[in-house]
Formats: C-alpha cells, structure tokens, sequence
C-alpha cells in the first residue's frame, strides 16, 4: 500500500516571492550563535515553496520518503507517535521559527508523524540545499547540527516530565518552556502569551487524561500560580510556577557562543 503524500493536495501553495519572512528563525539563530548577513542570504537562497496548511493536518507521516526539510514560519505544529489503539503521545511541540525535520535530511524518513495544531504556514527547504550548506558553509552546518542537538534535549526533558514529574510539575514545566521558547522569537513575556491549544492537547502533551488536565489547571490556578483561559497563559506567579516545576532553562542552550 502506497505511502501518503507528504501534503494534501487541498494545501495553499503561497507565492510570497524571491524571500519568505523567516525573521523568527533568524532570531532563534542569533540568539544562541553570531550569524553573518552572508550566511542570512545563503538561508534565505535555500528556501522553496511556501505551504498554508490547515489546522490538525497530519503532513509528515512515519515512514513516508522525504527530499525536504520544513521550516515553520506561522501557527503551532507537534511531532507525536501513536498506538493501534490510537492514542497519541506528543513528543514535542514546535512554534514559529523551528525546523520541523531537519533531522529527515540524514535520517531520510521519520519514525514518527508531524501534525498541525493550529493553521500554519510552512516552507520547504530541499535537501539538495541542504547539502550545499554543509559542503560550502561549515559554521552554517554547525549550527543546524546544533539545532537538531537541542531538539533531543528537549526530547529528554519531556521523556523525564512523562516518567518522573507529577501532574502539575508536568504541566507547570511545559507552560514555562513555552514562556521561554516563545520568548525567543517577542510571542511571550513574563506574564502569559497566547496558547491556542485545547486541553486534549495538553493531555497528549502530557500523558494525563484530560479530565485530570482539567483538575490540574484548576489547581494551578487556585494557588494563583497561572491561568489557562480563552486560548491565553496567564501567569500570576512565575517564580513560584518555575519553582512548583524546578525548572531549569539549561537544557534549552540560551547562552550565545560560537560553534
């Protein structure tokens, strides 16, 4: 039986012209490594077609060959792996600014299935380009290299979230990674940012029901840590939400260095 297309035929091809905006990518970059405006303009040369996808659209499934790595430019996505019974675990969230796959261009295929969770807009950047970076632009390669690096170690921290942490740390620690990683690119500050995710998705986030969702935001909220209302964090308390979590930042690599 044939794999299913990387993306339904009903998907928006957006012409934007010669440069797709990716400023949220570069600020990702430049945040943790110096990117020079001659390696900006390579960047910019690698990207293909621009994709408007829409919301809970499974566009990347295990298994299936891939020529190119997607970049997301708009919306929320995951990557997530699910049972013959059909339930889901997310292992990873991704928001505007994150290479979806970059991994698939060594790997060439995934062992697991990429989904919109909101409408998104995304471009491809072929393997082929890709190519060309690592055999012309060796810091360039470096710092995808690294991308891909600190996507594991996000992978690790929700592996420890699932296995160790209870309900409300699981929860209180990802609002916090969210707050940082939407920080990066100006979507969240101190005191909340936009979420526009349900509580199901929460649930697969976390490994908990979504009733039990349900009771933990609730109580996070009666001990006016934060609030998870009208698709919006709001957070009342974060030093008292990072300490509930024991977050610590470091396995998101925020120091700036050169690699």
């Amino acid at each position: 039986m044939p794999l299913p297309h990387r993306y339904d035929t009903s998907v928006t091809i957006q012409q934007e012209g010669p440069s797709p905006v990716i400023e949220t990518h570069l600020a990702k970059l430049r945040a943790r490594d110096t990117i020079s405006p001659e390696e900006e303009a390579v960047i910019r040369a690698s990207l293909g077609e621009v994709r408007v996808l829409p919301a809970h659209d499974t566009c990347i499934r295990a298994g299936e060959r891939l020529t190119s790595s997607t970049l997301l430019l708009e919306g929320l996505m995951c990557r997530y792996k699910d049972l013959p019974g059909g339930e889901r675990q997310i292992t990873e969230l991704h928001v505007a600014g994150d290479f979806l796959d970059l991994h698939s261009f060594s790997l060439k295929q995934l062992d697991h299935n990429v989904m919109t969770l909101t409408p998104c807009r995304v471009v491809l950047v072929p393997h082929a380009k890709l190519t060309e970076i690592t055999e012309t632009q060796p810091h360039l390669a470096r710092v995808y290299w690294f991308l891909t690096a600190l996507d594991a170690a996000i992978h690790r921290e929700w592996e420890l979230s699932l296995g160790r942490r209870t309900a409300i740390q699981r929860i209180a620690h990802l609002i916090c990674e969210l707050r940082v990683r939407l920080g990066l690119i100006g979507q969240a500050d101190d005191t909340g940012y936009a979420l526009p995710l349900t509580q199901a998705d929460l649930s697969d986030c976390t490994g908990l029901t979504p009733v039990h969702v349900n009771r933990t935001l609730r109580d996070l909220r009666e001990r006016g840590l934060m609030d998870f209302r009208g698709r919006r964090v709001t957070i009342h308390d974060l030093n008292g939400l990072m300490a509930l979590a024991e977050f610590d930042d470091a396995y998101l690599y925020l120091r700036r260095e050169e690699r």
